[in-house]
């Protein structure tokens, strides 16, 4: 854990690092790439001129000068040449590594350079009188290994980027984890408070037990139950059973009602569907997990200032279409792009865990789709699942 958590805290900066290094070196390889392009311009200028002014040499031995200073300004150009006649046999060394223009040197080592010349050039043969064998100058060469220094940071950079993608998601998940912790123990703390009230209160008057507190002891018990079902079914596949949306949707109503704020600032929740239907193929449990995280949602976007929520249950023929729209303050522009993303909260204080398990238990697990919508005023939601095939 210490070393990915050293890893996640050096990656920015590696990523930087190798950047600013493959800028660097793209700098300097175009510095160098120009300098050689001007420096074999000018080297080639001055051959050509050293030709024509040969050529147009009157003298007798002109034409044996103008080759002789050839011969010296390939030389100064570093291109390394090695002539041999008719028969194979050496004649002439230009720009030899030591090893190989020493007197006396291995001939096998002789013939292995010469070899590398031909593979570097196609030789020129002359018919009658021999063969030029010659190589790249060294700028040539320099220029290769500047290349393959770039290839490397460049690979380097590409390593490094899917690292922090890595990262990034590991980063995510681990975000994810963070806010179902405390989004179970949030979800445990309501009815867990409520009956330790309800116990304190019976404690104090035990004749005072009648028909409304134990629906209410019930009602939490229940409670406690679906969640420890929620999340016994995090990392499982969902079930394919017949579920009424309708119905799903009612009994999270049914719930929230009695538990909305009433007084200063009420709230309303209203359900406007056509009955226990439609049906869709799916898990009952995680269904009414991603209703009840939707309402939630919306009745805290109402917190402090009142308004009204509405649950909305419809078909268009081939998906059930169950919607949550609240007139509440609505959702920021900068954040919609990310809503749905773990740690995305628009709550003081909230987890961002919400709408995120909505996504994953409508997209993933049900292959339906949730959408946010702008209202004027407030916000709305809308989730689509295709509906059950007949029986």
């Amino acid at each position: 854990m210490h070393a990915s958590g050293g890893w996640r805290r050096a990656g920015p900066a590696a990523l930087v690092g190798a950047a600013l290094l493959f800028g660097a070196l793209s700098v300097v390889d175009a510095w160098v790439v120009a300098r050689h392009f001007r420096e074999d311009a000018d080297a080639t200028s001055r051959l050509f001129g050293r030709v024509f002014a040969g050529l147009n040499d009157p003298r007798p031995d002109a034409a044996t000068e103008a080759l002789f200073d050839l011969a010296a300004q390939v030389h100064r150009l570093g291109l390394p040449v090695a002539i041999t006649d008719t028969a194979g046999r050496i004649t002439a060394l230009d720009n030899a590594p030591a090893n190989v223009a020493a007197p006396g040197a291995d001939p096998a080592r002789v013939r292995a350079w010469i070899a590398e010349l031909d593979a570097a050039n196609v030789p020129i043969v002359q018919p009658g009188l021999g063969t030029v064998h010659f190589g790249a100058i060294p700028e040539a060469r320099r220029l290769t290994i500047l290349g393959l220094l770039q290839a490397a940071v460049l690979l380097c950079l590409i390593g490094l980027a899917w690292w922090a993608g890595r990262e990034r998601v590991a980063g995510a998940r681990d975000r994810l984890w963070a806010a179902m912790a405390r989004e179970s123990a949030h979800q445990l703390g309501t009815p867990l408070m409520s009956l330790t009230g309800w116990l304190a209160q019976l404690r104090e008057h035990p004749q005072a037990v009648n028909g409304e507190m134990l629906e209410h002891l019930e009602a939490d018990a229940e409670r406690l139950h679906r969640v420890a079902r929620r999340f016994e079914r995090i990392g499982r596949p969902a079930r394919r059973e017949p579920v009424g949306l309708g119905s799903a949707a009612e009994r999270v109503v049914r719930y929230f009602e009695p538990r909305l704020p009433t007084l200063d600032r009420p709230v309303t929740l209203s359900l406007v569907a056509g009955g226990p239907g439609p049906m869709v193929l799916g898990d009952a449990v995680l269904l009414e997990w991603a209703i009840e995280a939707l309402v939630k949602n919306a009745i805290d976007a109402l917190s402090g200032r009142g308004g009204r929520v509405e649950v909305r249950v419809t078909t268009d023929g081939a998906h059930a279409r169950l919607g949550v729209s609240d007139d509440g303050p609505g959702v920021a522009p900068l954040v919609r792009s990310r809503l749905f993303e773990p740690g995305t909260s628009t709550k003081p204080g909230g987890w961002g865990i919400g709408l995120a398990l909505v996504r994953r238990i409508v997209e993933q697990q049900h292959g339906g789709r949730v959408a946010y919508h702008a209202a004027t005023p407030g916000s709305a939601f809308t989730v689509d699942i295709p509906l059950a095939p007949p029986a």
